[in-house]
This record gives structure tokens, C-alpha cells and sequence, in this order.
């Protein structure tokens, strides 16, 4: 029975392997992963993590490490009317945005319910780049309907990309020779050519999913090898690693930065009523600018404003160092009046704290919050009711995340 069920196993892993893509990085960080550990993201053959979540987590945090982001999902918006159109798409105003600068941002239904978040690029006068962590061209395309220059373009497998972060990536991108990149601001981009050729164009953003130094390459798929060739020879006394979607979902959660399907539900994906969000519920009113001209969701949104968002997404430190996974939260310790859930969390390493996100109901924020948190002992189920203390800023959020030039590591 067992060599049967074996047999299946291996059966279903070789299908899956033939049904996905692998990215432009496959060859080179597909060494890396002596534990075959992975998952699958937008099509494409995807590492959950490479040799140890644990391990990858400290080279984000301690030194240098890459994630393979070619399956985000990548749009251009061009065009005369591209501004105008992305404009009345998304939440934020755009409109001063300066060529060569990248800003967060969401977009949402009619309903003001979320429907994703990504960046835009501005990369030229009338060319965008827009990214998201799952596709949306059929959003894109309605929302250009009745512009009469624009063009939504997926681009998604036509860039490579590789987030490059840690406090050492700064003297491994200067050791490459990109000379000046140490006095790239965040949320700027710059160009480069590539190993001297300027045919080949080498862009560089410094942004990121971590909270601390970091940057993102992106390049033309036919010299993505070797632009991982070039970036770990000039990181190997820098400990230059690949991380996987582990260690970068705890990265994430120090920095307080939101995940779909964890945080958040998209909305054209949420089968029942309002289980998605609105960017209130998730502490991203300041993405909402009401003084632009319509967008896309503005009277829900601004109805939602006044009125206030029944629940809010709030940062959690919670006593003890059992994680609260998919605990329930209440008023007291009697543990009767149920007011919010976790959403993420995690015993964090550098912050040395149990650390959580939670949507929690907006009236009760102020007030005492109880996790109800179950775990396991040698096998015995055990419950504990532990006090949390709302933060209000991200649990890591190093100086050398912002500072220009970076200091040296």
C-alpha cells in the first residue's frame, strides 16, 4: 500500500511539473534547492524555500539574498491617455508622479472593494509599468475602454526580475560596477548598461518586499543567466543566497506589509459577500486620494471613510512565544465577545517578539485585545489566552532601509 501510494505521489509531482513554467532564473537557482521544495506562482515552478526557510530568512536580514520575481505579473501602459486612464484606475493620484520614480498603490471595484496592490513605474512620459502579484489584464483592459491613446500590454514573461535584498546589496551591486547606485533613493529607479553593453539595459528600482535595504533588477530574459552569473560572483564573500517564499512571508510580516489571500481576498476572486476589503479596512486610507479627479470605487470608498471601516488591519504584539495561527481574538479573557481574527504571525527573530497582523473591529482597537491560541506539547493539544499590545509602527523598519548612500556592511 505504501510503495502504491509512493507510486502516486510521484505520479501527481512529475504532472504538476509539466504543467508549470519555470523562470528565466530556473537554471541557476534551481541548484540551490537540494530539497526539491516547491510551489507553483502565476504558471510557473516556484521555490517555497531552497535549503532552509530559517537560513534564507538571516542572509535577507544579515547579508544578501535573491527571489525570483518573474512570475509577478508585469503591464504596460502607454500611450498619450496612459496617465489620465491609470489615474481613474487606481486610488492614488499619480499624476505628479516624475520619470524614473516607482510608488505603491491599489485599485478597487465600484464597490471600493480592493482588488489588488502593486507599483507603477513611470519609465517614460507616456509609458508606464505596472505590477501585481496575480493577473489582471482583463481589469486593465476595461478600465482603457474609451481612451483614445492607450495601450495595457502584458509584459509578464517578457522581463526577468530579481529582488535583491539585505543590508550587503549595495557593496555587491557597487562590486558589479554600477557605478552611483549607492546614491539611488528609495522609490527611484536607474539604468544601466549592461556589463558595459549599451544595447543591453540593465534597470535597477530600489524597492522591495522585505522592509530593509533592497533593490530589484529587471532585465531582458536572454541575459538573465548572466545577470545572475555577474550577481553572485560579485556576492560570494557577501554569503549571496536565494531565498523562497518562506522566509519572504516572514520578511514581510516584520514589515507589515500585506499578502493577498492572507490579509486580504481579491475582490473579482471572493465568492461571498464583503469577505473581501476595502483599502480602509486594510490601514491603506492614505493610498486614497478623494481631492483627484473620479477613480474607480470613490463613492463607496468615501462612504466608507466617514461612515468607518468595521474592521481595520492592525500590527499585534502578543505575549508569549506561541504563534496564534488563525486564532480568534476577544474583549477579555472570558474569551465571549469575539472581535477580530490573525491574519498572519510569527515568532520573529531579529524583533525577538511574537509578532502578529489581525483584522480587529475599528471599535475595539483601543481597547483590551485577547488571542486564544492552541498548540501542541509532545502531542497534547493545549490552549492559552494571552494579552496583545496593538503597534502602530512596523515591527523592523532599519535606518538603512531609507538611508542614501546605504551605509557599508
Amino acid at each position: 500500500m505504501n510503495t502504491l501510494m509512493n507510486s502516486n505521489h510521484d505520479l501527481a509531482a512529475a504532472y504538476e511539473d509539466e504543467q508549470l513554467q519555470v523562470t528565466h532564473f530556473h537554471a541557476r537557482s534551481s541548484k540551490f534547492n537540494i530539497r526539491e521544495a516547491w510551489t507553483a506562482w502565476n504558471g510557473y515552478k516556484f521555490a517555497d524555500y531552497y535549503y532552509d526557510a530559517q537560513y534564507e530568512y538571516f542572509c535577507v536580514r544579515n547579508s544578501c539574498a535573491t527571489y525570483d520575481i518573474c512570475p509577478m505579473q508585469k503591464y504596460y501602459i502607454t500611450g498619450k491617455d496612459a496617465m489620465t486612464m491609470l489615474n481613474r484606475l487606481v486610488t492614488r493620484d499619480i499624476s505628479k508622479l516624475n520619470i524614473n520614480r516607482v510608488t505603491y498603490l491599489c485599485w478597487c471595484t465600484d464597490d471600493g472593494r480592493m482588488i489588488d496592490d502593486g507599483t507603477v513605474f513611470r519609465l517614460s512620459e507616456d509609458k508606464y509599468m505596472l505590477t501585481s502579484g496575480s493577473p489582471c489584464i482583463a481589469w486593465f483592459k476595461k478600465a482603457a475602454v474609451g481612451y483614445d491613446d492607450v495601450e495595457v500590454t502584458d509584459v509578464s514573461d517578457e522581463i526577468a526580475a530579481l529582488a535583491f535584498q539585505g543590508p550587503t546589496s549595495c557593496e555587491v551591486l557597487k562590486k558589479m560596477g554600477l557605478e552611483g547606485i549607492e546614491n539611488l533613493k528609495p522609490f527611484n529607479i536607474m539604468h544601466f548598461p549592461f556589463k558595459g553593453d549599451s544595447d543591453k539595459k540593465l534597470t535597477i528600482s530600489r524597492t522591495g518586499f522585505t522592509g530593509d535595504l533592497g533593490y530589484e533588477l529587471w532585465i531582458d530574459p536572454s541575459q538573465a543567466l548572466d545577470l545572475w552569473d555577474e550577481l553572485y560572483l560579485a556576492g560570494e564573500d557577501y554569503n549571496i543566497h536565494p531565498y523562497g517564499e518562506t522566509a519572504l512571508n516572514m520578511a514581510r510580516i516584520e514589515a507589515g506589509f500585506i499578502l493577498p489571500g492572507t490579509e486580504f481576498n481579491e475582490a473579482l476572486k471572493t465568492v461571498h459577500l464583503h469577505h473581501d476589503q476595502t483599502p480602509f479596512e486594510l490601514n491603506l486610507g492614505w493610498l486614497v486620494d478623494f481631492k483627484k479627479p473620479h477613480f474607480n470605487g470613490r463613492t463607496a470608498l468615501l462612504k466608507d471613510k466617514t461612515d468607518g471601516p468595521e474592521y481595520t488591519l492592525v500590527k499585534l504584539d502578543i505575549d508569549g512565544n506561541k504563534a496564534a495561527d488563525d486564532s480568534y481574538l476577544y474583549d477579555s479573557k472570558k474569551c465571549k465577545n469575539h472581535i477580530g481574527y490573525i491574519t498572519s504571525t510569527m515568532w520573529s527573530p531579529v524583533v525577538k517578539a511574537n509578532i502578529a497582523l489581525a483584522m480587529v473591529k475599528t471599535k475595539y482597537i483601543k481597547g483590551q485585545i485577547w488571542a486564544e491560541i492552541y498548540y501542541s506539547k509532545e502531542i497534547r493539544p493545549k490552549q492559552k489566552i494571552v494579552e496583545c499590545t496593538v503597534v502602530n509602527k512596523p515591527f523592523w523598519a532599519p535606518a538603512r532601509a531609507r538611508a542614501t548612500p546605504p551605509l557599508r556592511y
